[in-house]
């Protein structure tokens, strides 16, 4: 299937090249083989393209730099892994915005998910605890 014909079909505004191997979502690309994403770099987090095993390393490329990351745990497809150490009540950060706050501290190559970070928007316990403001 050509780029043009698979655009059409999904809609979903990224393309796929199956001679070249590459994703293109946007101006960015993903190279086949890829296994994670980072796409800000704020982020503390990135988001596995496959399913993973414990011990094996991830290596991702943010703004022309390579970095690795080995896997604490076997981890699903789309979930999300800390990609440098995270402490307890920090921000957990992806797309470059917080998503949630550590419930504890979260080592590198580790599965963040709603085991070890909280939701920190629109808790009503929250504004009540910081006198009416919500962070």
């Amino acid at each position: 299937m050509d780029m043009q014909q698979d655009r059409s079909r999904n809609g979903a505004g990224y393309q796929f090249n199956s001679r070249k191997g590459v994703i293109t979502m946007a101006k960015e690309s993903i190279q086949a083989g890829v296994s994670c994403i980072v796409m800000n770099e704020k982020d503390n987090v990135a988001t596995l393209l496959r399913d993973t095993a414990e011990g094996e390393q991830i290596t991702y490329n943010l703004e022309n730099r390579e970095y690795t990351v080995t896997l604490q745990e076997p981890i699903k497809f789309g979930h999300k892994i800390a990609v440098a150490v995270i402490p307890a009540g920090e921000p957990v950060i992806k797309y470059g915005e917080s998503i949630g706050a550590a419930t504890r501290t979260i080592a590198a190559g580790e599965h963040v998910h709603v085991h070890n970070i909280e939701g920190i928007r629109g808790r009503g316990d929250r504004i009540l605890e910081n006198g009416g403001n919500e962070n």
